[in-house]
This record gives structure tokens, C-alpha cells and sequence, in this order.
């Protein structure tokens, strides 16, 4: 991939652009924030390690979107925060302005780009990204299941004393409390956690997960999570870079899978060279689904809260 920009030069945005350079994912990240000399500052920052990590790949920043003109991959970070005791959906009206604000941009300058969008909530957004562009599922994803699979990776090997290496799992719908941790799908080298785990240390893991940001936002105070954030993102970016054909838990746009249509949720997906090639629909079994409908239900009311574009 030749060049990715990314929206927003705070600290999910710095953190990803570094893990980008480090592993040589493209040849150029450009950091674009509305922060006068900000995205500059942090760009000089991360190109000044390239002798210790030895890369080549050009890191810059700018305040003009114009900077993002022919990237191949957008990706967005901007908005507010969330501050201890507030939820994602807290941040909506406000995060909306800013999305609408960028889109046009993306659109006038990066037409052909594959957006993931990080903001949150990100499920809403990343919706709202697709209204607004118009552009078919393929090229809009979002971040989310990536990270909150991690997170849940996180738990079990600190539960279990196992390599996060050998670690998998499953993460579906709405990224917030009501989240859906499949522990039926997650597994050590293959091996079902249930044969490590006892099924109510599982129950634990599973809404541990489900708070994992809030958690980290409560023991930093004075920020939200953003190098597991960072690196969920470029794993994204590493897989449609790469046309890894990975299958990563994303935000995408569902066209009757789980019988759910327009709206965005959290789903096994395969990333390619062309950004999303396929929902994967897994069978869920009775309770599964209905945690997954009331996620769905969850995200469909914050989407009605949003003003139709024009």
C-alpha cells in the first residue's frame, strides 16, 4: 500500500501511525488534525525512531485535509473522548459534527480510499460513514471486534498462563456493554477454553471484556485505551495492505447476514487487498442470538438519534 492517512493525531492516532511505520505497512502515513502544528509535531516525533527501528516508510502531518489527496486507506480517529462514567453512545452528538465534517473531505480528496473508522461509538459511525458516502460495504469498515477480541485474549492467558499466541477468539456486535463475547468459538491452539476454564471464571472473562475500555479508562483517569487501540487498527490496515485474506472481527455493514440488514455491527470478516471481501455468518445458537439482537437493538436506537444527511 502506498499511502495511508490517518484523522486525528491524538493518542490512538500517534499509536497507530507508529506500529504503521515501524512494520513498514506502507511506504507513507500522513497525520492530518485541526490542532495547529500538532499532526506535525507528532509526525517529527515517530520519523526521528526510524534509526532504531530501521524503516523507511515517510511519516508527516498536516492541518490541511488536502494532505490525504490519493491515500489509499482512511483512517479515522477524531473526535472527543470518553471521560470516566461516560458511554460511547455519550459521545454521539457531538462525534456525528465531527464525522459529517471529515466524510466531505474524504470524499473530495481520497474518492477511491477504504475507510476504518475508530471513533466512537464506532458501530454508529461507521454507519453514518456509509450514508454519507454512499460507497459500498467493502470500502467501510470499523475498528472494534479486533480490539475487543484482544482484550478478551488478554484475559484468558492471564487466566490461564497460556501464549496469547495460541489464543483465539471471537467477539461479535455492538462495540459497548452489550457486546458479545462467544466463548463457544474461542479456543488455545484449537482446544476450547472450557477445557481450561471453569464456566464461571468464564463468566467473569466475558464481562471483563465487555467493560475492558471502561477499565483502562478508569485506572488511567486521565485517558482512554489507545496502544491496544493503535495496534488493532494497523493490524486492519496489515491485512488489506498485505491482501492477507484474514478473518478479523470488524464493524461492517450487514446485507442479511445474522438477519440483520442496514445497520453496522460487529462480525467475523474477511479483509483483503479491497478492504472487506466477506461476512463470515456463524451459527449461533438460541442465547447467542439473543444477545446479539439486543446489541443490534442498541446500536439501531443510537442510529435513529442521528439527523438523516442532507
Amino acid at each position: 500500500m502506498q499511502k495511508v492517512a490517518i484523522i486525528g493525531a491524538g493518542r490512538v492516532g500517534e499509536t497507530t501511525a507508529q506500529i504503521l511505520a515501524e512494520q513498514e505497512i506502507c511506504r507513507e502515513v500522513v497525520l492530518i488534525d485541526i490542532r495547529e502544528d500538532a499532526p506535525q509535531g507528532v509526525a517529527l516525533d515517530i520519523f526521528q525512531t526510524a534509526p532504531f527501528f530501521e524503516f523507511d516508510t515517510r511519516v508527516t502531518g498536516s492541518n490541511d485535509p488536502a494532505a490525504m489527496q490519493d491515500a489509499n486507506l482512511v483512517v479515522v480517529t477524531a473526535g472527543i473522548p470518553r471521560k470516566p462514567g461516560m458511554s460511547r453512545s455519550d459521545v454521539l452528538d457531538t462525534n456525528v459534527k465531527v464525522i459529517d465534517g471529515i466524510v466531505a473531505d474524504i470524499v473530495r480528496f481520497a474518492p477511491d480510499a477504504i475507510v476504518i473508522m475508530v471513533t466512537n461509538p464506532v458501530d454508529v459511525l461507521t454507519y453514518r460513514v456509509a450514508q454519507l458516502t454512499g460507497w459500498s460495504r467493502e470500502r467501510v469498515l470499523g475498528q472494534a471486534g479486533v480490539l475487543d477480541a484482544s482484550r478478551m485474549a488478554a484475559f484468558i492467558a492471564l487466566e490461564t498462563g497460556f501464549s496469547t499466541r495460541d489464543i483465539t477468539t471471537i467477539v461479535l456486535g455492538g462495540h459497548g456493554d452489550l457486546m458479545v463475547p462467544v466463548p463457544r468459538f474461542c479456543t488455545v491452539n484449537g482446544v476450547p477454553i472450557s477445557h481450561f476454564i471453569e464456566p464461571d471464571t468464564i463468566d467473569e472473562i466475558v464481562q471483563r471484556t465487555r467493560g475492558g475500555g471502561a477499565e483502562i479508562l478508569a485506572l488511567r483517569k486521565n485517558s482512554s485505551a489507545y496502544d491496544a487501540p493503535g495496534a488493532s487498527v494497523a493490524a486492519m490496515v496489515d491485512a488489506i495492505s498485505h491482501h492477507r485474506n484474514r478473518l478479523l472481527p470488524c464493524v461492517a455493514l450487514l446485507d442479511g447476514e445474522y438477519g440483520e440488514r442496514d445497520v453496522a455491527m460487529g462480525v467475523p470478516c474477511l479483509l483483503g487487498n479491497r478492504g472487506l471481501a466477506q461476512v463470515i455468518d456463524l451459527g449461533l445458537d438460541d442465547a447467542e442470538m439473543a444477545l446479539f439482537r439486543e446489541s443490534v437493538a442498541s446500536v439501531r436506537a443510537d442510529i435513529g438519534r442521528m439527523t438523516p444527511p442532507d
